[in-house]
């Protein structure tokens, strides 16, 4: 059963999805949720259904106080490396919090501080926390329409079904027609890599 709080302070929950991708963006989410808010569905997203997370999507969003989505391209993932990509996608989630708040619950071991704002890492936090938890929700739900929508402009890599994750069709694709512009390229493409750009 997930915890509401952590704290006795105002607490917004973040977490990422896409850090082991080869593909596509890392997406970050922040959730500020009320005092009341109780669901017992809720849990890391990876442990729920595509179904189950679409749905608690809807209830996160209607019921939230506030919420962001935070978005860092490949091209800048290349660019800061994917931990401080991943950071930054959770500085952009909690940009679009404009209630008050007095902690950030992090999913991990690691994060950048955020403006002069306390945080406390938690490992597993989306395991144990309701806040970080519809943060991990929010974050895989609008990380997969991403890679559903990029993979209409590239369908040979699967990425409807591995959402850019390196599964062995996707390494296989990479293999057959090269990389293309939502590869990471900092990223080991293939386990014997050689050059495909």
């Amino acid at each position: 059963m997930l915890q509401l709080s952590f704290s006795d302070k105002i607490e917004v929950g973040c977490d990422e999805a896409g850090r082991g991708c080869l593909a596509g963006p890392v997406v970050a989410a922040a959730v500020l949720l009320p005092d009341s808010f109780n669901n017992n569905v809720l849990n890391d997203s990876k442990q729920l259904s595509k179904k189950k997370r679409e749905e608690l999507e809807t209830i996160i969003k209607n019921e939230a106080i506030s919420f962001g989505v935070g978005i860092v391209s490949p091209q800048e993932i290349d660019e800061i490396n994917i931990l401080n990509a991943s950071f930054l996608a959770m500085h952009r989630a909690i940009d679009q919090i404009k209630e008050k708040y007095e902690l950030l619950l992090i999913d991990g071991n690691r994060f950048n501080k955020y403006k002069n704002t306390p945080h406390q890492c938690i490992i597993k936090g989306d395991a144990k926390f309701m806040s970080i938890a519809a943060a991990s929700v929010l974050a895989k739900t609008a990380r997969d329409k991403i890679m559903n929508d990029l993979s209409v402009e590239f369908p040979l890599y699967g990425w409807e079904t591995n959402q850019g994750y390196p599964t062995k069709k996707h390494r296989d694709a990479i293999r057959k027609f090269g990389a293309n512009k939502y590869h990471r390229k900092s990223f080991r493409l293939l386990p014997n890599q050689l050059k495909l750009f």
